[in-house]
C-alpha cells in the first residue's frame, strides 16, 4: 500500500491498523531545538480518545503516546535549551491498542459493508484487514492527533488553531450564541450551550435505533501570518482541502464563504482592504477564509468540513461477499452514532500539519519576510 505520507518540508507517515498490536507516525523534517515531551502529545490525544461520553463509541482506549526517536535530553541541552528537545531526525511516535474486539466483526470476514472501504480495499489489494476496517478504520486518527501535536510545537503559541461541530443532522448551532470556551465543556465541541441539550436528546434516538447521521466541523486558525502558502499547485487553501478530505469519512471541504459565495455579488463577496492606524494592512470582511491566490492573507484561516453518517449501523443493507453473492448485512460491534463527534481534534492537527510545513517552505523560499505597507522593508 502507497501514500501512507503527506506534506513537503514537514512529512508524516501515519502506519498501523485499528485491531492491530498498535499504530503510530513518523514525523520527518521537524526542525530542531523544540521542547517535545509525551505529556505535549498526550493532552491532544486525550481530546480524541474513544469511550468519552455515551455519545460515541465505547471501545475503552488509554491512546498513551510513546516517543520512540527524535528526543534528547542531557545535561548540556538542560542548560542551554530547558530540557528534552528535537534533535531534528525523524520522530518515531506509537500508541497500543489495548481494547480490540476482533470477534465482533467475524461475521463480516467475507461480507462488503454498505458505506465502507471494505470492497474498494479487496478490489484494489485482492486481501483486506476485515477488522474494524484495518486501516481505513477511524483509528487510524489517532496517530495524525499525535503528529499534529509536533505541528503545533513548530508553530509555537501565536497560531492559535481551533474547531467546533456547528452541525448534527439538520440541526444547527445558533452562531449569534457561538462561545469558543464551551467547545470544551460539552461531549459534542459545541459551541452553543443552548444546542447540547437538543443534540443529546436527538443523537439519543439515533443511538437507540442503532442507525448514524453525518455533521458539519468549523476550523479557525488565527495568527497565521500573510505570505503563507504558494501559487497555482501547492495553494494553502488546496493543501487544506486535500488535508481535510484525507481524514475519514469527510465528503466535502469549504474555505471561507465557501459555496455560499456563489450566490454572492462580487461587491458583497470581494473583502475590502484598508490600513489601520498602526499601519497594519486590515480587512473589513473575511469571504475568503484568510487564503487569496493560494496564499494567507493575515486574517484567519476558515474552513468547514461535512462529514458521512457512521456507516456502521444496525439496520440490515443490501450487498454482496467476496464471490459476488448477494447478502444482508447489518454491522455489529461499537460505534459512533455521529462519527464527527471526535472529528474536531483531527481536524486541527491536519490543519496544524499543513500550517506547519507552509510555514517551514515560506521561510525556506523568502527567509520568512513580509510586506510592510509603504515601503519594502521585511521584518
Amino acid at each position: 500500500m502507497s501514500h501512507n505520507s503527506f506534506g513537503h518540508l514537514l512529512r508524516v507517515t501515519t502506519w498501523g491498523e485499528s485491531h492491530g498490536p498498535a499504530l503510530g507516525c513518523v514525523v520527518d523534517g521537524c526542525p530542531p531545538g523544540i521542547p517535545l515531551t509525551a505529556d505535549d502529545i498526550q493532552v491532544w490525544l486525550d481530546k480524541r480518545k474513544p469511550g468519552t461520553s455515551r455519545f460515541v463509541t465505547q471501545r475503552q482506549e488509554p491512546d498513551q503516546v510513546r516517543i520512540l526517536s527524535g528526543v534528547f535530553e542531557d545535561d548540556a541541552t538542560r542548560q542551554s535549551l530547558g530540557g528534552q528537545v528535537t534533535t531534528g531526525t525523524p520522530i518515531s511516535l506509537m500508541i497500543e491498542n489495548m481494547d480490540q474486539r476482533s470477534k465482533d466483526y467475524s461475521e463480516i470476514a467475507e461480507a462488503f459493508r454498505p458505506g465502507h472501504a471494505d470492497y474498494t480495499y479487496f478490489a484494489k489489494y485482492g486481501v483486506r484487514d476485515y477488522r474494524g476496517g484495518g486501516r481505513s478504520s477511524a483509528r487510524e486518527t489517532a496517530a495524525r492527533v499525535a503528529a499534529g501535536a509536533v505541528a503545533r510545537k513548530i508553530l509555537g503559541p501565536d497560531v492559535t488553531i481551533r474547531a467546533a461541530l456547528v452541525q448534527v443532522g439538520g440541526i444547527k448551532i445558533e452562531r449569534s450564541a457561538w462561545d469558543w470556551d464551551q467547545t470544551t465543556q460539552n461531549p459534542f465541541w459545541c459551541p452553543d450551550p443552548g444546542t447540547v441539550p437538543v443534540w443529546e436528546e436527538y443523537l439519543s434516538e439515533i443511538r437507540k435505533r442503532g442507525s448514524s447521521v453525518g455533521a458539519v466541523v468549523e476550523l479557525e486558525c488565527a495568527g497565521v501570518p500573510a505570505g503563507w502558502g504558494a501559487p497555482i499547485y501547492a495553494k494553502l487553501d488546496a493543501e487544506l482541502a486535500a488535508a481535510m478530505m484525507s481524514i475519514n469519512a469527510a465528503k466535502g471541504v469549504e474555505i471561507g464563504a465557501g459555496f455560499a459565495s456563489a450566490s454572492l455579488s462580487g461587491e458583497e463577496n470581494a473583502d475590502e482592504m484598508r490600513v489601520d492606524n498602526d499601519g497594519e494592512v486590515m480587512f473589513l470582511s473575511n469571504h475568503a477564509g484568510g487564503i487569496l491566490g493560494g496564499i494567507s492573507t493575515g486574517q484567519p484561516v476558515t474552513a468547514r468540513v461535512a462529514f458521512k453518517p457512521t456507516s456502521s449501523i444496525l439496520t440490515p443493507r443490501q450487498s454482496i461477499n467476496q464471490r459476488g453473492e448477494p447478502i444482508e448485512v447489518l454491522t455489529k460491534g461499537r460505534h459512533d452514532p455521529c462519527v464527527a463527534l471526535r472529528a474536531a481534534p483531527v481536524v486541527e492537527a491536519m490543519a496544524a500539519l499543513v500550517l506547519a510545513d507552509a510555514m517551514l517552505m515560506h521561510r525556506a523560499q523568502t527567509g520568512g519576510g513580509a510586506f510592510k505597507p509603504g515601503g519594502a522593508e521585511r521584518r
